[in-house]
């Protein structure tokens, strides 16, 4: 793209974005907390899931202190439902790191951003260019698709080489200027307009007349990405447990996927009737009603669990010391079951 192309390009894509920008709790006031939080909960999640957590979160935890300070209980419970609970964790070690490194102020520039637990390249270049307004691209997979169709770049979008390809173009065509805007604008475009799997809607993007991928008739075939392997299945058993109106719960360990969060009680594999109360005899429930709860299946990143789950209906219990027992009410205020229980925890959220 040459510099002329690079101008004009700038131009009608702020024009664009001043005229169609989505109206967005964050946008209102672009403060460097409320922009970090708001990008972090916006990582691997839709921008309609995040709006009420964000407003949530802000009201719950409105400054860094309050974060550091915040019990992880209370965090992974304003987070429950958004996924990849690292983010939230990175969150609390990241406010610590600004509390004690930084004077309590959210650093400006670059290295100093990408220092902090969490925040990587795209993150700070968000921060810094929305925040600060420093001339900084902010990479995420809607402008490597953009990018990519405007070019008509054609290698494998995963390629440490082609987004470098793309992150240097991007700061070329960054001006002082608006930054943040232009940055915000090229993601908008990407969410809106130039939507992934073969759709997008060229007859709408205010860039269409510099779009090499559109004047080549490729676009919809853009980006390329190499194939992703094959999500490992895992079999898993459920089990809803009730005794005197109180549920069993238990908390994962402290390490590896949902690390710390609270969860049914559950075991590997797909166990039958007869097996499932063989498992219950374990842990000490032998006076019990067993009701089939249908089956549900929940995708993790590289993982995919396939669920069956039991109500348990219990009369009498031995002492089981893994066992959490809590009411309906509890759970939802105090105890963050992650959504891949969600089919099994709509029988609590209803009493």
């Amino acid at each position: 793209m040459d510099l002329g192309s690079m101008k004009q390009f700038n131009i009608k894509l702020l024009e664009w974005y001043d005229c169609n920008a989505r109206i967005l709790p964050w946008r209102d006031d672009p403060s460097p907390y409320r922009v970090w939080i708001s990008e972090i909960m916006l990582q691997q999640t839709r921008v309609d899931t995040v709006k009420p957590y964000f407003k949530r979160f802000m009201k719950a935890v409105p400054t860094i202190q309050e974060l550091a300070d915040i019990s992880e209980d209370r965090l992974l419970k304003l987070w429950e439902g958004l996924g990849y609970y690292s983010r939230a964790r990175n969150l609390k070690k990241a406010a610590a790191a600004i509390m004690q490194e930084f004077e309590g102020q959210i650093p400006s520039d670059i290295q100093s951003l990408k220092s902090l637990p969490g925040i990587g390249p795209y993150t700070s270049g968000a921060i810094a260019s929305i925040a600060f307004g420093v001339k900084a691209p902010a990479i995420d997979g809607n402008v490597l698709r953009v990018m990519a169709r405007i070019t008509a770049n054609k290698g494998d979008i995963a390629s440490p080489r082609i987004k470098k390809e793309i992150e240097d173009l991007v700061s070329q065509i960054l001006t002082v200027e608006r930054a943040g805007d232009f940055n915000q604008a090229l993601m908008e475009l990407g969410a809106t307009v130039c939507l992934p799997n073969g759709s997008p809607k060229c007859a709408e993007c205010p860039v269409q007349a510099l779009c090499k991928g559109h004047l080549q008739d490729i676009a919809a075939e853009l980006p390329v990405k190499a194939k992703k392997k094959d999500r490992r299945i895992e079999q898993k058993t459920i089990f809803v447990i009730e005794y005197k109106g109180n549920i069993a719960i238990r908390q994962r360990a402290n390490e590896g996927l949902l690390s710390s969060l609270w969860e049914f009680p559950n075991v590997e594999g797909h166990l039958s009737y007869e097996e499932s109360k063989a498992r219950l005899k374990e842990w000490g429930i032998t006076s019990c009603e067993i009701m089939p709860m249908g089956t549900s299946k929940h995708i993790f990143t590289h993982l995919e669990w396939h669920m069956i789950g039991y109500f348990i209906l219990v009369q009498s219990i031995q002492e089981y010391n893994n066992f959490i027992w809590a009411t309906g009410e509890e759970i939802k205020k105090q105890y963050s079951i992650p959504t891949a229980f969600k089919a099994y925890s709509r029988l609590i959220n209803d009493k």
